[in-house]
C-alpha cells in the first residue's frame, strides 16, 4: 500500500487521521498506541514476514539507549553500532558479497537469495544517529512508546525523511496535539502537490527510461540514451521529491512537523550546494555522523579530500548492494573535491557565471545518475558511449517536447515550500484545487498503473 494508490489516498489516511484526533480527546497515550499500530499495520500491508526486523530493531536500539543512558561507555556504542551494521550488511549487503566471492575466488557458494526488508537503510541509520547522540549527551531519554513512534511512524518510515530524533520524538512527548484546521489544510495541500509531482510527472517518463535501462540490447543511438537518462534524471527527483512531500503532508495532517528533504537541488550552483539540496536529511546525516567523526576538515586539505570521497563511498553503498551505487558514489567524491579546489581559484559572481555553473553541475550529476540507474557497470558504460557518439542524422521524437516541459518546470517553477509561502492567498487555493483535481483523477483511472517509489529499493 503505497501513498500513490486509491486504498491509501481514500480509505488508510482519512481512517488514522480520523481515529487519531478522536482518540487524542479521550487519551493521549491510547492515540499514540493507536497510531504506532496504524504505522506497523502500514508496514506489515508489503509484507508482514518481516514485521519482525523492525520491532526487533525498535527494541534492541531503545535497550542499547537505555545502557547507555545509564553508563556512557564507548564499548556498549560500539557494540550498537556494531550490531546495526551487522544486520544491516546481513539482509542488504549478504548477496552482494558472495557474488564478488564467487567471483574472486571461481566458486559457485550458493545461501539462497535473501529478501532486502522495507526500509532497512534508513530506520538502521536514524537508530543509529540516537545511540551515538545518547553516548555524546546522557540527558537525552524517551519512553519507549515515544522513542517506538519516532522509529515507525508511517509518513516518513518507508523512505524518510530520516528524521532526527530531536526533531520528531519530542513532538509525540509532549501534551495532546489538537486538531488544527490550517494543518489539515495545508498538509492537504503540499501532499496533493507530491502526489501529483509523483504520478503526473514521474510515473510518465517511467517508460522512456525503461526503453534503454530495462533492455538487454548493447548499443543505443544518441537520441535513445540522452532521452532515458533525462529522463530518469527528473523521473528520479520528481518521484522521491514527490515522496518526500506526500510524507511531510501527512504528518501535518497529524499536527506533526517532519523537516525538508529537497529545496530545488537542480538549481544548484555547484556540487556542494547540489548536496545541501538534495536528500538534505541524507546529506546531514552523513555530515554529522560520518564526515565529522572522520575529521572532517580539520586534519588539513588532504584528509578532508580523503574524508570527502570515503563519506560519498559508503553513502553510494548505502543506496544498495552494487559497484555502480559505488561508482556513483565516488563520482560524487571526486566532484566535491574538485568543487573546493576550484573555490579557492576563483570566486566567480556574474549572471553568465551563474548560468554556466547551474549548467555544469547538472550535467555531471546527468552523468553520475547513469551509473545509479544501469543495472551492470557494461550497461552504464555502454550508455555512456552512446551519450557521447556522433549525434548526426538526429530525429526527434515527441518525447523531446515532453522532457522540454518538464525542465522549464525543474528550473522555472516555484517548488514546494516556495508556493507553501503563499499560504491563504488566491495562487495557493488554486495550485491546491489543480492538483488535487489532476490527482484525484490520476488516482481513479489510473489504479491498474500503480508505480512503487525508486526508493523503496534503497
Amino acid at each position: 500500500m503505497i501513498f500513490s494508490t486509491i486504498q491509501f489516498t481514500f480509505i488508510f489516511l482519512p481512517i488514522v487521521v480520523v481515529l487519531y484526533f478522536f482518540l487524542q480527546k479521550r487519551s493521549q497515550t491510547i492515540s499514540k498506541y493507536f497510531l504506532i499500530l496504524s504505522s506497523l499495520f502500514y508496514y506489515s500491508y508489503w509484507n508482514w514476514k518481516y514485521l519482525w526486523v523492525i520491532l526487533l530493531s525498535v527494541l534492541f536500539n531503545f535497550l542499547i539507549g537505555r545502557k547507555l543512558h545509564k553508563s556512557p561507555k564507548k564499548s556498549i556504542l560500539s557494540f550498537g553500532v556494531i550490531a546495526n551494521l551487522s544486520f544491516l550488511a546481513y539482509f542488504k549487503y549478504f548477496n552482494f558479497f558472495i557474488d564478488n566471492l564467487n567471483y574472486i575466488t571461481r566458486s559457485d557458494l550458493q545461501f539462497g537469495k535473501i529478501a532486502l526488508p522495507l526500509a532497512i537503510s534508513f530506520f538502521t541509520f536514524q537508530q543509529i544517529a540516537y545511540i551515538v547522540d545518547i553516548y555524546r549527551n546522557n540527558n537525552i531519554k524517551y519512553k519507549l512508546i515515544d522513542y517506538s513512534l519516532f522509529v515507525v511512524f508511517f509518513p516518513q518510515l518507508i523512505a524518510g525523511p530520516i528524521v532526527h530524533h530531536k526533531d520528531l520524538a519530542p513532538q509525540f512527548k509532549g501534551k495532546n496535539i489538537a486538531f488544527n484546521w490550517d494543518n489539515l489544510y495545508f498538509g492537504f495541500s503540499i501532499f496533493v502537490i507530491g502526489l501529483t509531482k509523483k504520478m503526473l510527472i514521474a510515473d510518465n517518463l517511467s517508460k522512456y527510461v525503461a526503453n534503454v535501462y530495462d533492455k538487454k540490447v548493447q548499443l543505443f543511438s544518441f537520441y535513445e540514451s540522452w532521452v532515458a537518462t533525462l529522463s530518469y534524471t527528473f523521473q528520479l527527483y520528481f518521484d522521491f521529491s514527490g515522496y518526500s512531500d506526500m510524507a511531510i503532508g501527512i504528518a501535518l495532517m497529524l499536527g506533526i512537523h517532519l523537516p525538508l528533504n529537497f529545496d530545488s537541488p537542480y538549481k544548484s550552483k555547484n556540487i556542494i550546494e547540489f548536496w545541501r539540496k538534495w536528500h538534505i536529511t541524507l546529506s546531514s546525516f552523513l555530515r554529522d555522523y560520518l564526515y565529522i567523526p572522520l575529521g572532517g576538515n580539520r586534519n588539513g586539505k588532504l584528509r578532508k579530500n580523503v574524508n570527502l570521497l570515503t563519506t560519498m563511498l559508503l553513502g553510494g553503498l548505502w543506496h544498495g548492494a552494487g559497484w555502480n551505487f559505488i561508482i556513483w558514489g565516488a563520482l560524487h567524491g571526486l566532484y566535491l573535491v574538485i568543487n573546493n579546489f576550484w573555490r579557492q581559484i576563483y570566486k566567480g559572481n556574474s549572471k553568465l557565471y551563474t548560468l554556466c555553473s547551474v549548467s555544469l553541475t547538472f550535467l555531471v550529476t546527468i552523468f553520475a545518475w547513469v551509473f545509479f540507474r544501469a543495472k551492470t557497470f557494461d550497461q552504464a558504460i555502454n550508455i555512456l558511449n552512446s551519450m557521447t557518439r556522433d549525434f548526426s542524422g538526429l530525429h526527434l521524437g515527441s518525447e523531446i517536447y515532453i522532457l522540454f516541459l518538464v525542465a522549464l518546470i525543474t528550473f522555472l517553477a516555484p517548488n514546494t515550500q516556495e508556493i507553501q509561502k503563499f499560504k491563504k492567498s488566491k495562487f495557493h487555493f488554486i495550485i491546491t484545487l489543480i492538483c488535487s483535481l489532476l490527482s484525484f483523477y490520476l488516482l481513479l483511472f489510473n489504479s491498474n498503473q500503480v508505480h512503487e517509489f525508486l526508493y523503496y529499493d534503497f
